[in-house]
């Protein structure tokens, strides 16, 4: 009895659920935070809100309730750019990082644990490889605040122009403007260099690293022919895809045949801004309120599909996309295997890539129903035009950890602001993780039954 406790015990605090607690416990401590005197301009914000806040921010979502450039104070602010710093880089890693800076000696299971996650290589030096990201994301970030800074000074002053490149490169769509970034929607270098951010820290730690060695080695020896991994270039291959497709349809559906109410040019860097951004990182230099159904529905699928593995991004990921392409490729042309460029998938990645999409959907529509339910479910559809939409969009963001809406989420009841944190929270952690921890505390059985055709169809 006492040994099937201890192991149950050891399951239920096993490698890959431990991120699980530290988010919750940076999340407690935030909203503790925020619901403090010194980081509320006026009066303080209630509990449900703090909580929602620091929520949004550790879960680099930006959905917000209250403005946070006028609502906190500066102190507050800071607390919400730590937030959104630790949950960028992600509390494994911080804490595996002050494991090594305190000399204390990691487990072979967290380093392996670690090592999948981020690098999906389990054989690397975990010690060398924190200090060599965290000191590659942070000059990322300090070059992006250099360059707001310059591009509009008085926008972005030294604080803004940090908090702004630090909410970009982790995803998290926190701006102290309360417009976001419309207010600079013609302005070429905010709008790149927020771009170039929000890619940077969407592609994934592994992929950040590859492409450092890439760009020095081409430097240092520019004829040198360089062998990219196959995991660096489908992440590569499969964002850049997904951003030039989102940039042409956005334009299309918004600009393309409209009275000319903004130039050529800046409906072009209008629609390229919101195809990167809603991909995860939660700005918009567009009134979302006023976009046409066939762009939300498109933003939606982008929110839904996300980032990349290992990275500041939520969603299911460009690799998860990917392989199910690959798959229905495979299915329709009668192949076995589901192959991508040089190599095929393998089945056991088909299998996660399958059981996330399932869970996904399962997830967002159990939690819509329960939004429908809660934002006005007894009036009649006659009288709520739209608000399906609306509530399917900020469904999708939350899951997503976008951070986008079309200015529902400060209407949300207290109900709906609960499931809206649920949905970041489960967002940012990755479905699979929770899987792999309900998981490890399962018993695995033995013996399997006899196996009947179904007839399907």
């Amino acid at each position: 009895m006492n040994t099937s406790f201890h192991i149950k015990m050891r399951s239920f605090f096993a490698p890959i659920s431990l991120p699980i607690f530290f988010f919750l416990g940076a999340i407690l401590i935030g909203a503790t935070l925020l619901h403090s005197p010194f980081c509320c301009q006026g009066d303080v914000i209630s509990w449900l809100d703090a909580l929602f806040t620091a929520t949004s921010a550790v879960c680099v979502t930006g959905l917000i309730v209250v403005d946070t450039g006028q609502e906190f104070t500066r102190t507050g602010q800071i607390v919400i750019l730590a937030l959104i710093q630790m949950g960028g880089l992600g509390i494994m890693t911080f804490t595996s990082l002050t494991f090594f800076l305190w000399k204390k000696r990691v487990t072979l299971t967290d380093r392996i644990a670690v090592g999948q996650s981020l690098l999906h290589n389990s054989d690397f030096h975990l010690g060398h490889f924190l200090i060599k990201i965290v000191t590659l994301i942070l000059m990322i970030e300090f070059v992006g605040a250099v360059l707001l800074f310059f591009a509009a000074p008085q926008g972005f002053p030294p604080f803004s122009a940090l908090f702004h490149a630090v909410s970009a490169f982790c995803n998290a769509g926190f701006s102290l403007h309360s417009d976001s970034l419309m207010g600079y929607q013609s302005d070429w270098l905010v709008n790149l260099t927020i771009i170039l951010l929000i890619i940077l820290g969407g592609v994934g730690f592994a992929v950040l690293v590859e492409g450092k060695k890439i760009f020095l080695t081409r430097l240092r020896r520019p004829g040198e022919r360089i062998q990219k991994s196959w995991h660096f270039t489908v992440v590569i291959q499969t964002s850049f895809f997904l951003i030039i497709a989102g940039w042409i349809y956005i334009y299309c559906a918004e600009f393309l045949g409209s009275n000319g109410e903004i130039s050529y040019q800046q409906a072009l860097l209008a629609s390229l801004f919101q195809s990167v951004t809603c991909r995860t990182a939660g700005f918009n230099s567009l009134d979302l309120s006023v976009m046409t159904n066939a762009s939300l529905f498109f933003m939606i699928f982008l929110m839904f599909v996300g980032g990349a593995p290992g990275s500041c991004a939520g969603g299911t990921k460009v690799t998860t996309f990917r392989i199910l392409v690959a798959f229905i490729r495979a299915q329709i042309s009668g192949r076995d295997q589901a192959v991508i460029g040089k190599y095929a998938v393998d089945r056991e990645s088909v299998s996660n890539a399958m059981i996330l999409l399932f869970f996904s959907l399962a997830l967002i529509f159990l939690c819509l129903i329960a939004l429908n339910f809660t934002e006005g479910g007894n009036v009649p559809h006659s009288q709520s035009r739209g608000q399906f939409l609306e509530i399917l969009f900020e469904t999708v963001s939350a899951f997503g950890t976008a951070g986008l809406s079309t200015g529902l989420t400060s209407k949300l009841s207290p109900p709906g602001r609960i499931i809206i944190m649920f949905l970041m929270f489960v967002g940012r952690l990755g479905p699979l993780v929770l899987l792999s921890s309900l998981q490890s505390m399962r018993t695995k059985v033995l013996f399997s039954l006899p196996e009947v055709k179904l007839s399907v169809g």
